[in-house]
């Protein structure tokens, strides 16, 4: 027999945990705003405690000890830092919110039409065709192929055989470009955090969800660079400038040693392509866009496309000339655009990046 225990509600204890969670969900904003930086994450709730936006009962030291009892973070050295398991805690949290702000039914659209292998089943069938997996017939439509041949007579023939088609999946291999020049910290807009968040969650997607697939993430600015998923939290961006061709070339290079079928460039920028590297030196134009740099970046664009990759890029400006530039780069790639806020990235680079597991982008 089934028991059940009750006991006082304790509301008490809600209001904690959801206290707890709340100092968690800041700590880990306030964390990749600080480029990983732990300390200086916790200075900041202090302050923003002594300014009243943090209950000025919270006891934030405790909240410090329970990140270490919890194994998030660590004390080496007189400073504290990520674990391991804090490193996998900021990836798994960026995941958690943007997949919390994603309107209901939002990954409905990724489903197509086209058939393919190792996906669920579909309505629809075909007739059989030498070297397809037995598990995968419609026993009823064979059989009522075969009592309609035969006029109410069960006696199979190959051509009563029919096969569910299979919603059509392909691994993936995606390289994640994450604009860290200047422009992405100008004027007081944060536009890196967003994206760090988004490049953590991504990452943590594909390695929980989809170990088949893959992710490389690059960081351009006067160059462009791989960086390691572990080291994700601790990027920033610089004094640079946007050497937007230089990230599509790497790009490219990393892209060709996969042996994925479906290959595909995200890049993440305010659009201001302002320098190219040539005869190894950096050629550069902060004002306004320069016709060398953007002819050869768009060239670029065009070299992706005839090696089967396709960009999309997510733009985080609305200025006219920059649209109209990567209106340019996406038209010569073939490729798509989003013009979305920075705190709309995250919907529209998942809900992408979903629908293209269930297709080929070429």
């Amino acid at each position: 027999m089934v028991g059940f225990r009750y006991e006082k509600w304790d509301e008490d204890l809600l209001r904690k945990l959801r206290q707890f969670a709340s100092l968690l969900a800041l700590f880990h904003h306030l964390l990749l705003q600080q480029n990983g930086d732990v300390d200086e994450a916790l200075r900041v709730m202090r302050r923003l405690q002594e300014l009243g936006y943090i209950d000025k009962n919270v006891d934030l030291e405790q909240f410090r000890r329970s990140l270490e009892e919890a194994q998030i973070i660590t004390r080496e050295g007189g400073a504290s830092k990520l674990t391991v398991r804090g490193e996998r805690f900021v990836r798994r949290e960026a995941l958690n919110q943007i997949f919390t702000s994603l309107k209901k039914g939002a990954f409905g659209e990724h489903r197509t039409p086209h058939g393919g292998e190792g996906g669920e089943r579909l309505p629809e069938t075909r007739p059989y065709e030498f070297g397809d997996e037995l598990s995968d017939l419609d026993w009823e439509r064979t059989m009522h192929n075969a009592l309609r041949r035969t006029g109410a007579e069960l006696a199979l023939a190959e051509r009563d055989f029919e096969i569910s088609e299979t919603e059509h999946t392909t691994m993936c291999a995606t390289a994640l470009l994450v604009d860290v020049s200047h422009s992405m910290v100008l004027y007081g807009e944060d536009r890196i955090t967003p994206a760090k968040k988004v490049a953590l969650a991504l990452a943590e997607l594909i390695q929980s969800s989809y170990p088949k697939d893959s992710l490389d993430v690059i960081l351009f600015g006067d160059d462009a660079m791989e960086v390691p998923v572990r080291e994700l939290p601790y990027i920033g961006a610089g004094p640079f400038h946007t050497n937007t061709r230089a990230g599509l070339q790497l790009a490219q290079r990393v892209l060709r040693r996969k042996k994925h079928p479906n290959k595909q460039i995200f890049m993440v920028t305010d659009g201001k392509a302002s320098a190219i590297t040539e005869n190894g030196r950096l050629y550069k134009n902060p004002f306004g866009l320069d016709p060398k740099i953007v002819s050869l970046t768009l060239d670029e664009a065009a070299r992706c496309r005839r090696g089967g990759i396709v960009i999309t890029t997510f733009m985080l400006t609305d200025d006219p000339t920059l649209v109209d530039f990567v209106n340019r780069l996406t038209r010569i790639n073939r490729g798509r655009a989003y013009f979305s806020s920075a705190s709309r990235l995250g919907d529209t680079l998942f809900v992408d990046y979903l629908r293209n597991r269930k297709r080929r982008v070429r």
